[in-house]
């Protein structure tokens, strides 16, 4: 696959081909869907040559989540092996397509399709994303044999991380444990990065340990400030801006329709005060930063059938067809419901504005 660059001029290396990798690697191994705080403390040991392992965890595991932006990686040409010249690429290890979604044949909606994900990646310093073919051949393999054969083989790995849950070879038979234990003879480090729990009101459970899953299950209920919290980050929707029916402009509410890829994982239907960019392109310097709100749903006032995510924005008048926008999930307002007649829609859809601006107002 072509080469993601960076508007800094750092890249991410991304190929499904074990032999157009950048080898040696130091490899952080995973699913990663979200990169949220817990898969970030996973990648975060392949940017420290030197990691010190005892007893398979990480020492001094910080018992606090940082940022993103608290763990951004050093520069990429400074990523060096410690004892040699050579140069080491620092590089996230998965599996396309995701085990679940090999095993059962249905599709799987994504917290960060592959295009976000490699963004994100590229934000903490990673160098390189390798996306390991999920076939029957794979999951066959015993432990011992993926270590041999890919970890050693192919991916020439100097070192490993990954979190103390992960399993791997046919029938998930290996754990983190086993493979330190494979990985020593070649003399290959693996770093067991303890779970990564939430405290307080980010969690349904106290001490319950941050997964793709709790996200997912905040994001369908609409807790959308809870999602947040263990992802790090806002939860975002991006898309490029199409043409609509242009419903939005005669009740005084102009929205920009935005076209989510498809495997993009939605959240509860109903509106969201959110904080929308547009990036400007090459032929175009239409940037912006605007705050709104989003309904994301099927519009059952008007008898709509398919999923739609519409965008209203502040203080903002212009053409937006064809831009490509970014929009940050800030709050879940309300539910998504039916009106009876469009006059009511409107004074909602007014209500949902005021009652944005007065939480944005709270926050700024």
């Amino acid at each position: 696959m072509p080469l993601k660059l960076s508007q800094n001029g750092c890249s991410v290396w991304v190929t499904s081909s074990t032999e157009l990798v950048l080898t040696p690697t130091r490899i952080a191994l995973g699913k990663f869907d979200g990169v949220h705080l817990g898969h970030q403390q996973v990648i975060k040991p392949i940017f420290r040559p030197n990691t010190n392992v005892v007893g398979g965890t990480v020492p001094g595991a910080m018992s606090e989540h940082p940022s993103a932006q608290e763990i951004n990686s050093p520069l990429l040409d400074s990523n060096l092996a410690s004892s040699t010249s050579e140069r080491v690429y620092s590089t996230v290890v998965t599996f396309n397509p995701h085990p679940q979604e090999f095993f059962s044949g249905k599709p799987r909606a994504w917290l960060t399709p592959l295009d976000e994900k490699v963004q994100m990646l590229r934000s903490l310093g990673v160098e390189q994303l390798v996306l390991l073919p999920f076939d029957k051949e794979l999951s066959s393999l015993p432990p011992d044999e993926f270590v041999e054969k890919i970890l050693v083989q192919q991916l020439k790995c100097q070192q490993i991380s990954v979190g103390q849950d992960f399993q791997f070879g046919r029938k998930r038979s290996g754990t983190a444990f086993d493979l330190q234990a494979l990985a020593e003879p070649f003399g290959i480090p693996v770093t067991i990065v303890p779970l990564q729990t939430c405290m307080g009101e980010s969690c349904i459970a106290t001490g319950e340990r941050i997964s793709t899953s709790l996200i997912r299950q905040h994001l369908e209920s609409g807790n959308i400030e809870l999602a947040n919290k263990l992802l790090g980050r806002r939860y975002t929707l991006i898309g490029s801006v199409v043409k609509g029916n242009q419903l939005g402009r005669t009740i005084g509410f102009p929205t920009a329709n935005i076209q989510i890829p498809k495997q993009k994982f939605l959240p509860r239907f109903g509106v969201y005060a959110v904080r929308v960019k547009g990036l400007a392109e090459a032929t175009d310097n239409t940037a912006f930063d605007c705050l709104g709100v989003m309904n994301i749903g099927v519009r059952p006032t008007v008898e709509g059938i398919y999923t739609t995510v519409e965008v209203h924005l502040f203080d903002w008048s212009g053409d937006l067809y064809c831009k490509q926008m970014v929009v940050e999930l800030e709050k879940f307002l309300r539910p998504e419901q039916k009106f009876p007649s469009l006059e009511a829609l409107k004074t909602q859809i007014k209500q949902d504005c005021e009652v944005a601006k007065a939480f944005f107002s709270t926050e700024c």
